[in-house]
């Protein structure tokens, strides 16, 4: 693998789908793959794939491909999969006990260490092993255990404070699923996940597929 710079964000968007294909085809004993391969079982564009990969820093052989370990184990490195990180989630409605309780996220580097919430009832009980502790207290706790990265799963109308308490502790990344803008500084890094963004592209494909088919809906 070469020296690399900063990857286009489309670029990064796409490294965890191939990640997640190599690691099946390794699985599979598969030893060596190609560009085009990857391409192929992803249905995108080989020169796409190939321009990816170098950008990455990775590099085939000719007429043999990549070496499948390395690869994979390069792409990881890129996202910085291989290190697990630590993580505090606010929030401990359904969505953050789905995400407490998905622990393939562990595979992907991230390991929450604790979760935060302003309701009296969830406090002091556990969510998969992992004790619901008083928001108030996330800050001073990011200071003392020099956590990065914050995940905040809050309502909407809580998601800022939460924020604000987050980037108070000293907090580098966060990680919203709360459906509202938030105004962070610069320096904090924001991603994100928008599901009603998804799911309206979803309903609009979905819309325009009845259109174009002419299918109605049964009763």
């Amino acid at each position: 693998m070469t020296k690399i710079k900063a990857l286009p964000e489309p670029t990064l968007r796409r490294i965890p789908k191939y990640i997640h294909l190599l690691m099946q085809m390794k699985k599979q004993g598969v030893v060596h793959v190609s560009s085009a391969t990857i391409a192929d079982e992803l249905g995108l564009d080989s020169i796409q794939v190939r321009k990816d990969l170098s950008l990455a820093g990775m590099v085939g052989k000719p007429k043999v491909g990549f070496d499948m370990t390395e690869l994979v184990e390069g792409l990881m490195n890129i996202l910085n999969w291989g290190n697990l990180k630590e993580a505090f989630l606010a929030g401990a409605g359904n969505l953050g006990e789905a995400i407490l309780g998905y622990k393939k996220f562990n595979d992907y580097g991230l390991n929450i260490v604790a979760a935060f919430d302003n309701d009296e009832s969830k406090i002091g009980k556990k969510i998969y092993g992992i004790e619901i502790l008083p928001i108030e207290k996330i800050a001073n706790m990011i200071k003392r255990m020099h956590i990065k990265i914050g995940v905040i799963t809050a309502p909407p109308e809580h998601a800022q404070e939460v924020a604000n308490l987050m980037i108070e502790g000293g907090i580098w990344a966060i990680w919203n699923f709360a459906p509202v803008h938030l105004k962070i500084p610069e320096d904090i890094i924001l991603e994100n996940v928008q599901l009603s963004h998804s799911l309206s592209a979803l309903t609009y494909k979905l819309a325009e597929k009845i259109k174009t088919n002419d299918y109605k809906i049964p009763n």
